[in-house]
């Protein structure tokens, strides 16, 4: 039988080639099986997004859900069995499963790394190390024979990208939103600013500059919290992209009404991603190109 020593960002795990059967602990995973075509091989599914009203009495996926949104961009074998949430895995419910391997997203203090190890090869990623998600998506694609279908992903990828952006170069876009922030809403009042993953990485290879880089304090790597008074000091040429955490309509029109909403509403972009979606990723990263150039050019009008 043949094996691949992987090193992830969890340690080095020895998996056997080409595992048939998977547990995926978030949806950024499963993105990653989608795009390499394996939905049909999860046995398990878990994460932040996958709801109680949204599986069958059996635990399964109702028929219906698993087509909406992102968890419609692939095929998902309709006996996964949902194992819980990525920071509470069912061990047991996992345990019965039998998988070949565990898929997970990671950050500074997640547990159950020891534990889900003991049932199956496990496989960790951070979304704040470097070279997330790409390098990290090669890996995971070596242990199924299928680097050249990742490739071509991160080429069709690469390409979405580029094209994209010259439309916005030839729109005059960058001549008159050179710079680009982030904001994540939520509710309470709170403001978050993706300053170093997650969409303003896209929006950075369209073309934009990033109008808060250098913001080294983060949250998981992620983000940080950012002040009213930082926002109110934005100038007139950077796109305010708002972002919601989740389908909240109420923390968006909340922000919208604020001080900050009506001093930056003439350069806000508003946008929800799709239900159920991650915040990263190929299939994601292709998504977001093409719904915010839309957005961006008709707000350039």
């Amino acid at each position: 039988m043949t094996t691949f020593t992987v090193k992830h960002d969890e340690g080095t795990t020895r998996v056997k080639a080409n595992p048939q059967r998977l547990v995926v602990l978030d949806e950024e995973m499963l993105g990653w099986v989608y795009a390499l075509g394996l939905g049909s091989r999860v046995v398990g599914l878990g994460g932040p997004r996958v709801q109680p009203a949204d599986l069958t009495a059996t635990g399964t996926l109702k028929p219906d859900r698993a087509k909406v949104g992102f968890l419609g961009r692939g095929t998902l074998n309709p006996a996964a069995k949902f194992v819980g949430t990525w920071t509470a895995p069912n061990l047991e419910t996992i345990a019965a499963l039998k998988p070949d391997l565990i898929l997970r997203s990671t950050w500074a203090g997640n547990q159950n790394y020891d534990n889900l190890s003991k049932i199956a090869p496990t496989i960790g990623y951070a979304e704040a190390q470097p070279g997330y998600w790409r390098d990290s998506f090669r890996a995971v694609a070596r242990v199924f024979g299928r680097q050249e279908q990742a490739e071509q992903v991160i080429k069709q990828v690469a390409e979405t990208n580029r094209v994209n952006g010259r439309k916005l170069l030839a729109a005059g876009v960058f001549a008159k939103y050179p710079k680009v922030v982030v904001v994540s809403p939520f509710p309470g009042g709170t403001n978050y600013v993706n300053s170093a993953k997650r969409l303003i990485d896209d929006l950075k290879v369209l073309g934009f500059k990033d109008a808060l880089t250098g913001r080294a304090k983060t949250t998981l790597g992620v983000g940080s919290v950012i002040s009213d008074e930082v926002l109110l000091g934005l100038d007139k040429q950077t796109l305010v992209v708002l972002l919601p955490p989740g389908q909240d309509e109420a923390t968006m029109k909340a922000f919208l009404s604020s001080a900050v909403g009506q001093r930056l509403k003439d350069q806000i972009l508003a946008y929800e991603m799709e239900p159920y979606s991650p915040w990263t990723g190929p299939l994601v990263s292709m998504k977001t190109s093409h719904d915010l150039t839309s957005l961006i050019l008709n707000k350039a009008k």
